[in-house]
């Protein structure tokens, strides 16, 4: 028992009187977090000539989408993203041949993204990177429970 006492680190947020935080600690966590493990995994995806981390998702929800593709705007909505950086990625992943953007029926300049063949599990390929540097820098330091319990509060702060 006196072990437990030695090795137990203080709470760093003991005297935190104000209600409001609690959630700011989250946010600036969850932003210290995304930088540190983010900037490990664009690195590495980009010795794999991957471009950008944000290519697994729009791969992956192309994927999904099959082979009638999906509209812009419904990607950026997906994504929480915004209109200019979507168009700058799917720019730069249909120069590598794996989508492919074509004008949507209907009003305004909107585009449909398609994936092509080469495209087809790409984003598994890049899937295996971010899963390396997640159990490389998560994993050891919480339990596969504890990842469950932190996903399932994560989820809930979705807009």
């Amino acid at each position: 028992m006196a072990a437990d006492s030695q090795d137990a680190k203080p709470d760093p947020f003991a005297g935190d009187d104000d209600p409001r935080m609690g959630a700011n600690r989250v946010w600036f966590n969850l932003l210290r977090v995304q930088r540190s493990v983010g900037a490990r995994i664009a690195s590495r995806l980009r010795t794999e000539g991957i471009g950008d981390p944000i290519w697994y998702e729009i791969l992956l929800e192309l994927e999904r989408a099959g082979p009638q593709g999906m509209v812009m705007a419904e990607l950026e909505r997906k994504l929480f993203t915004r209109q200019y950086a979507l168009s700058r990625h799917a720019a730069r992943i249909e120069a590598q041949g794996w989508i492919r953007s074509e004008a949507s029926p209907g009003p305004g300049r909107s585009k449909r993204l398609v994936l092509t063949d080469a495209g087809l599990g790409m984003h598994d390929r890049i899937w295996e990177v971010y899963s390396e540097v997640i159990a490389e820098e998560l994993g050891a330091r919480m339990s596969t429970e504890e990842a469950y319990a932190l996903a399932r509060h994560l989820i809930r702060l979705y807009p």
